[in-house]
């Protein structure tokens, strides 16, 4: 019986010529997401000059990914390259970005992974020329949201060094530190992994107002953190403290109207609506 229902189901859908992809109803949507999320890195002085690169699956075998050598507030749709997994150029009138390396490593490491954007907010940024990762246990939204960030040594731009080296940490982490670079950040859309970016900068941003304010600093506790902690496992966020948390009790574990919660919150402040 299960072999002829087998013999029923159509053959799985393969994935267009790269013409047919790159003229797609989701390619033009895709870019057109692209080019937003440039124009908010650029507005937030997120990426300066032609720095800063962002990417999209497209299907299984294609990639969208911005060109090099232009401003993220001057795309355009045409400008939007379509590469293979290999960073060859299928279409597109531009060079891609010499980065697409970075962004081909995350997605073959973790095929979660549908977006990356690498960018140079300053106050991350900061922490990445320190080589040290902001404390923990200061705000809900950046627990949940991010956690620990992994600090990734110094290479050379572009290489494929430079790419391998984030390979350790892409499953456990969502955002990395880059020492003497920035940051890259993935998530399932342009738009959310650019909201990591947000989160990231924000934090780092606000950690280094309050030390500054020569007041002690108050944390969250060990209980609250591990409330925090559910919530993200819950809602399957990655995080490498998950490993340590003992198996998730019934009777403890938080509603979906807790995880709706936080959600709301922290999608509201994004959106500037509290």
């Amino acid at each position: 019986m299960q072999a002829a229902l087998d013999a029923m189901r159509p053959p799985p859908a393969e994935d267009p010529s790269p013409s047919v992809a790159a003229n797609s109803f989701e390619a033009n949507a895709l870019r057109t997401e692209i080019i937003r999320v440039g124009r908010k890195l650029w507005e937030r002085q997120y990426v300066d000059g032609n720095g800063g690169n962002i990417s999209v699956r497209l299907g299984t075998k294609y990639v969208l990914c911005t060109p090099t050598m232009l401003s993220k507030g001057d795309l355009e749709p045409a400008d939007i390259c379509l590469s293979d997994l290999e960073g060859n150029i299928l279409a597109g009138d531009r060079p891609r970005t010499s980065e697409l390396l970075l962004h081909l490593a995350i997605y073959k490491t973790n095929p979660s992974a549908r977006s990356v954007v690498h960018c140079h907010p300053p106050h991350a940024t900061a922490f990445a020329f320190a080589g040290s990762a902001p404390p923990l246990g200061l705000s809900s939204e950046y627990e949940v949201f991010i956690g620990p960030v992994a600090v990734v040594g110094y290479e050379t731009p572009g290489t494929q060094a430079f790419a391998e080296s984030i390979r350790p940490f892409v499953h456990d982490h969502n955002t990395i530190l880059l020492m003497n670079h920035g940051i890259v950040c993935w998530s399932d859309t342009p738009t959310h992994a650019e909201w990591l970016v947000e989160i990231m900068d924000t934090y780092c941003r606000t950690y280094l107002l309050a030390k500054q304010t020569g007041l002690p600093l108050h944390f969250i506790s060990e209980d609250k953190l591990r409330e925090l902690l559910e919530l993200k496992r819950k809602m399957g966020l990655p995080d490498a403290r998950l490993a340590q948390l003992p198996e998730p009790d019934a009777h403890v574990q938080p509603s979906s109207d807790e995880v709706d919660r936080i959600v709301e919150q922290v999608v509201a402040r994004l959106e500037g609506r509290s």
